[in-house]
C-alpha cells in the first residue's frame, strides 16, 4: 500500500485544527474544481484534496490515519501490527487496496465489516465513474461498456479491488456534467441491506465544429465580406445534417444567427437551439480584377468605421 501525506496535500501541519483543515480544503477545492479551474491536472488535484479531507475531517478516521505513522508520499508501507486490532476489528487484508480504499471502508474509525458480523442491514457502497461520449452520442443516445476497478469486501470481510463490467444505455439529450443514477449497480449490500448505486458522470468530448452550452450549440460561421454586406443563404452543418441559413444584409462580425431546435434534444420535450457566430473572413489572395474592384470601392465609399474615434477626440478637446 502506498502512503499519502494527507496533511501535506492540504498544505497543513499535523497539528492543524479542525477549522484549519476545513478552511484549507475550501480554499483548494475552489482552486482545483474541474468546472472552473484552469490549473494543470486540476481534476487529479481536486480528487487528492477531497480524499485527504474526507479522512481528516472525521476525528476518528483522523486518529486512525495518524496511527499509521509518518512516511514519505508514495512510499510502500504497512500499518503497525496493532493498528488492525484497534481499527479493523475482524481479519482484514491490506493487499490490493490503496489508502483511500482503507479509509472508505471505515465508518467512524471502524470498518463496515464489524457491521456485517451483526444482523444490522448494511447497504452496499455507491460507485461513481465518468462516461466519456461524443456529441453525436449525446444527440442520438448510445450504449456504453464500462470496466471499473472498485474496492469490495469478500465473504470473509477482506477488502479487495475487483473489476466490474457494466453495459448501460445513455439516453439522448444528456449534457456535459450530467449525473445519471443506476440503482442497485453499486457494491453488494449485506444482511439484507440494498445494493449501492452506480453514478455515471457524463463528459462530452470536445467537438471539432460545435461548442456546447446545456442543450444549445454554438458554431463559428465564416462568411465573405460581400455576403455580410449584401446578405446570402449559406449551408451550415448541424447534428442532423446540413441546412440553409439566411445571412441578412448588413450582418456584422460576432453576430449570432439562431437556428431554432437544431441543438441537443431535451429530456422530456423540445430541443435546444444552434447559434451560428458570424466570422467575416477576408480573402488573402486576390486576382487583378478583384483588387481593382476593391480599389474602386475604397475610392467611392464614404463609410468610416472609425468615425467615433474622431468624435471622441474632438469632444475631449
Amino acid at each position: 500500500m502506498k502512503y499519502k501525506d494527507y496533511y501535506s496535500i492540504l498544505g497543513l501541519e499535523r497539528t492543524a485544527t479542525t477549522e484549519e483543515i476545513k478552511k484549507a480544503y475550501r480554499k483548494l477545492a475552489r482552486k482545483y474544481h474541474p468546472d472552473v479551474s484552469k490549473e494543470t491536472n486540476a481534476e487529479e488535484k481536486f480528487k487528492e484534496v477531497s480524499e485527504a479531507y474526507e479522512t481528516l475531517k472525521d476525528s476518528e478516521k483522523r486518529a486512525a490515519y495518524d496511527q499509521l505513522g509518518n512516511h514519505q508520499s508514495g512510499q510502500d508501507f504497512r500499518p503497525p501490527p496493532d493498528w488492525g486490532k484497534q481499527y479493523s476489528g475482524p481479519p482484514f487484508s491490506f493487499d490490493d487496496i490503496d489508502l483511500s480504499d482503507l479509509f472508505a471502508g471505515l465508518t467512524g474509525g471502524r470498518p463496515n465489516s464489524n457491521q456485517r458480523g451483526s444482523n444490522i442491514p448494511v447497504p452496499g457502497q455507491d460507485y461513481e465513474v465518468t462516461a466519456h461520449i461524443t456529441l453525436e452520442d449525446a444527440y442520438q443516445g448510445t450504449i456504453v461498456n464500462l470496466n471499473i476497478n472498485v474496492p469490495e469486501y469478500d465473504e470473509n470481510g477482506h477488502l479487495h479491488r475487483v473489476s466490474r463490467a457494466f453495459k448501460t444505455r445513455i439516453p439522448k439529450g444528456v449534457v456535459d456534467g450530467q449525473r445519471l443514477r443506476l440503482p442497485g449497480k453499486g457494491g453488494k449490500g449485506f444482511n439484507g441491506g440494498h445494493n449501492g448505486d452506480l453514478y455515471l458522470n457524463i463528459a462530452l468530448h470536445p467537438h471539432s465544429l460545435f461548442r456546447v452550452s446545456g442543450h444549445d450549440l454554438y458554431l463559428d460561421l465564416p462568411v465573405t465580406p460581400w455576403e455580410a454586406v449584401l446578405g446570402a443563404a449559406v449551408e451550415v452543418p448541424t447534428l442532423a445534417g446540413p441546412v440553409r441559413l439566411k445571412v441578412p444584409p448588413g450582418t456584422h462580425a460576432g453576430q449570432k444567427l439562431r437556428l431554432p431546435k437544431r441543438g441537443l434534444p431535451k429530456p422530456h420535450d423540445g430541443e435546444g437551439d444552434l447559434f451560428a457566430i458570424v466570422q467575416i473572413i477576408v480573402p488573402t489572395v486576390l486576382s487583378e480584377r478583384e483588387r481593382a474592384i476593391f480599389k474602386e470601392l475604397a475610392d467611392i465609399s464614404t463609410f468610416n468605421p472609425r468615425g467615433h474615434f474622431e468624435q471622441e477626440t474632438s469632444h475631449e478637446n
